[in-house]
């Protein structure tokens, strides 16, 4: 009858039906034990020794077969109680789980050279690693250049590293780009040029078209996407691109 109490406690079924059984009828054997609990004796065993393993129950060796005992019923509260201190330590985790699954996902967009200034202000407020994909130095556009340079001077202190796999043609520029973000980098086969960028940041990724060499277009449209688990999947396909390219 406290079979379902037990269960309650943590105990799956039949370690609960043979606990119980044992408390009942004292100590048994583990054929007796399976006829009195209603469990079948393959798992009659297997419960008893998990039920062993959790302090419940203990072996008594005679000259015949051995005889399982159930541990006193206050053992069910300094068992309970250990559960509670195991959920009281991983609790910080599930709430870090909880936490980041719930941050709202949206989608937002941003327009021309202006729109790119909102979004560079987001990296900083993030103050995680970027990394950018088909980049082409668009940051030093001579409209935005001056904010372009605060901006990689503020990354800076804030210890926001950048991870740039640039189009090929990024060294014509007369401004060394690469030199100016740092390292790491690393550059795109000339085929693969377009005018397109992809950055992950944080929970954000951000994708853009209208991009040339050093230059933004003046219609540039930028959809800038909040989603920690989409921004997780850039990153792992960011990093198999970069481990298949050469370093330059």
């Amino acid at each position: 009858m406290h079979t379902t109490l037990l269960q309650e406690l943590g105990l799956p079924l039949n370690e609960a039906k043979i606990y119980e059984a044992l408390l009942t009828y004292g100590g048994s054997s583990v054929s007796t034990v399976s006829l009195r609990s209603g469990v079948h004796r393959r798992n009659t065993y297997d419960g008893l020794h998990r039920l062993i393993e959790k302090g419940l129950v203990y072996e008594v060796f005679s000259q015949g077969e051995t005889v399982y005992e159930a541990v006193e019923p206050g053992k069910l509260m300094e068992f309970v109680k250990e559960q509670e201190r195991s959920l009281e330590l991983a609790m910080p985790d599930l709430v870090a789980l909880h936490d980041a699954e719930r941050i709202p996902q949206k989608a937002s967009i941003y327009k021309g050279p202006n729109g790119v200034k909102d979004y560079l202000r987001l990296i900083l407020k993030e103050q995680k690693d970027v990394y950018s994909f088909g980049a082409k130095g668009a940051w030093f556009d001579p409209r935005i250049i001056g904010f372009t340079r605060r901006f990689l001077e503020d990354a800076k202190q804030k210890n926001i590293r950048f991870h740039h796999i640039f189009d090929a043609d990024i060294h014509a520029l007369k401004a060394d780009v690469p030199h100016a973000v740092g390292k790491p980098y690393k550059v795109l086969p000339k085929e693969f040029t377009t005018t397109s960028c992809i950055d992950i940041f944080g929970d954000y990724i951000v994708t853009y078209t209208g991009l040339y060499l050093g230059k933004l277009s003046d219609d540039l449209t930028l959809f800038v996407m909040r989603s920690p688990r989409l921004a997780k999947s850039y990153r792992k396909w960011f990093q198999m691109i970069w481990d298949l390219l050469p370093t330059p």
